[in-house]
């Protein structure tokens, strides 16, 4: 008979505490690794479970993912008091579609009005503006888009309810006018300030409508068991997850502001007090969180960083080697570095000696900047009247009204070639997205450790003829990565392995113990649900807090959660556990496991 090799609890310190009991008349159980497999499911089957496991629909998985690490995820609602229309500006004044008074039947056109409310003029199109959008996917010139931006602690949720039309172009009709719910493309953004991880998920890309008078329910719903709003979701959401957010969204914050998002900070000729942003801008709807190159940055969502894995792993940050550029900014080899710096400084991106690949990209890119160009207003230009663009300029960033030098055309050369990639280490490249923190990894910011662990032997349950004892593990954990209190990312391996006591009663060495490899999920070989073979242990996997059943999202807490597993246990066998937490990064790293040692052992004499 094979007797069980070990149990793995990864936690701190190595502890070693030794209990021995006995009992008169002890009887004497014979245990294959079947029926130990079979009676730990059956004591602690309800607290064995990996986060997120509930459904195999991508979009409720994705869902469930995010729930697990940002907490609960609040109905996407751009109608509420708190949501905010994106303006049009045109020629420094604010444009709104409306039934134009002055004409028989009220035909819907544009008004015009400068900041004192005087109605400048009524058009019957728009061609051009002050400030195009840069995405290259949406509307250039659209109107009356709505953003709402919800807190939860740590957490902000973005929900971009954004209007646009195949053509990119605006016509006179009602779908732009204020009131209308109606819009293309629906967005929302979680971010983590605290540790930086980020999640994207879209509207579906083949429903061309969507209908803002009505909230949107999050991915996954709201709860495991929450089956209806489930499947509301998983007509909602998209799959294929076919925008690559993170291109835009890539400055290690949630958003990246630009003139089209219409901030008073920039894009306005007299900064945050110029009459033109404090009548028509958003404000400071959008904080400035600092975040520089250092910052921990990491993409959530196992179906997003799978479909975008290789952008994901070749992103890089980008130090501006020319010196223009200060530290207000994460620069990247992405679409904020290769468009937006582009656009922000009013210069075509360049190679200096591009490859085809290259060319091709750069000669695409050239084309959306052109067209972008071309809905820009002369009045938006540094020779119309309102000097908004180029909108960053050297050193001073985007304090336009002192008009100070552009950056040059060589120093420009230099810096797109790092945000191209075709730099050296003249452009101090690093990796923009970070790993995934194991737990316990306080240099990554996981100062989360397992504490008061310890061992028991106690009698089984007198209907239970399978043990002879019941070896008892008990530790405390609370899973404070990110300052969520309802984090769920988190679970426990316990590696265990059975020996006869020795004869001197010595305590074991540590090479006694199940090894790391062994408490990993690496060579897990399952007997039954998640326990199993582990090489030459046994391994009881994904261990959650003492009551946390089975798809149920967790209780909100500060404290620490109370971890207990019950093993089935022979007399005179020496019991040797190893306990080591684990993460489920949902990307493309999967699981990353601590490497300190958490051992444990037990005596149970049965003489």
């Amino acid at each position: 008979m094979r007797y069980f090799s070990q149990i793995v609890i990864i936690g701190a310190a190595a502890i070693a505490l030794a209990h021995s009991t006995s009992w008169p008349g002890a009887r004497t159980v014979d245990m294959d690794e079947g029926s130990f497999a079979e009676t730990v499911q059956k004591w602690n089957g309800t607290i064995l479970w990996e986060p997120a496991s509930a459904s195999g629909n991508v979009v409720s998985r994705f869902g469930d993912e995010a729930r697990a690490v940002f907490g609960p995820i609040p109905d996407g609602d751009c109608s509420d008091g708190a949501a905010k229309t994106i303006p049009l500006q045109i020629d420094g004044n604010s444009v709104d579609l409306k039934p134009n008074p002055g004409k028989p039947n009220h035909p819907l056109e544009f008004e015009h009005r400068y900041i004192d409310g005087k109605i400048v003029k009524w058009t019957s199109g728009v061609a051009q503006c002050d400030k195009p959008s840069l995405t290259g996917s949406a509307t250039y010139c659209g109107l009356n888009s709505r953003l709402n931006r919800v807190e939860n602690g740590n957490v902000e949720w973005l929900f971009l309810c954004r209007k646009s039309s195949p053509s990119l172009e605006v016509e006179p009709i009602p779908y732009w006018q204020r009131s209308n719910p109606k819009f293309a493309l629906f967005g929302v953004i979680g971010f983590n300030r605290r540790s930086g991880e980020i999640v994207f998920f879209d509207g579906r890309k083949d429903q061309s409508e969507f209908d803002w008078s009505q909230k949107f329910v999050p991915p996954g719903g709201h709860s495991y068991t929450d089956s209806e709003g489930r499947a509301e979701a998983e007509a909602l959401y998209d799959p294929t997850f076919q925008v690559e957010c993170s291109g835009c969204h890539d400055n290690k914050s949630a958003y990246v502001i630009n003139p089209n998002i219409q901030q008073a900070r920039v894009g306005y000729f007299g900064g945050k007090q110029d009459s033109l942003a404090s009548s028509f801008s958003l404000g400071n709807f959008l904080p400035a969180p600092p975040r520089g190159r250092s910052t921990p940055f990491r993409v959530v969502g196992s179906g997003y960083t799978a479909t975008h894995r290789v952008n994901l792993e070749r992103a890089m940050t980008v130090r501006d080697p020319t010196g223009n550029c200060t530290e207000c900014h994460t620069l990247t080899t992405q679409t904020t570095g290769q468009r937006f710096s582009a656009d922000a400084v009013a210069r075509d991106p360049v190679i200096s000696e591009p490859d085809r690949a290259q060319f091709l990209r750069l000669q695409a890119e050239r084309r959306k900047l052109f067209e972008i160009d071309a809905h820009r207003t002369e009045w938006a230009s540094r020779s119309g009247v309102g000097k908004i663009h180029p909108w960053m300029v050297p050193i001073d960033g985007n304090e336009l009204s002192a008009l100070p030098p552009e950056i040059s055309a060589s120093d420009w050369s230099v810096l797109s070639n790092c945000l191209w990639g075709a730099g050296g280490t003249e452009c101090s490249y690093a990796p923009l997205y970070t790993s995934c923190p194991a737990p316990e990894a306080a240099m990554q910011g996981d100062n989360s450790k397992p504490e008061d662990l310890s061992i028991a032997v106690v009698r089984s349950p007198e209907a239970e003829v399978i043990a002879d004892r019941v070896v008892r593990l008990n530790w405390r954990y609370l899973n404070s990565y990110g300052n969520i209190p309802q984090r769920d990312d988190v679970r426990f391996n316990v590696a265990v392995k059975s020996t006869e006591i020795p004869t001197s009663g010595a305590a074991p060495s540590p090479l006694d113990y199940p090894g790391l490899e062994e408490a990993t999920d690496k060579n897990f070989i399952a007997i039954d649900g998640e326990t199993g073979t582990s090489g030459s242990a046994t391994l009881i996997r994904n261990v959650s807090y003492f009551g946390h059943s089975k798809f149920t999202d967790p209780v909100p807490s500060k404290a620490m959660r109370a971890f207990r597993l019950d093993l089935p246990a022979q007399c005179n066998r020496r019991y040797l556990v190893r306990i080591m937490p684990k993460r489920f990064c949902f990307d493309q790293s999967s699981i990353t496991y601590a490497q300190a040692d958490h051992l444990l052992y037990a005596d149970v004499s049965c003489d």
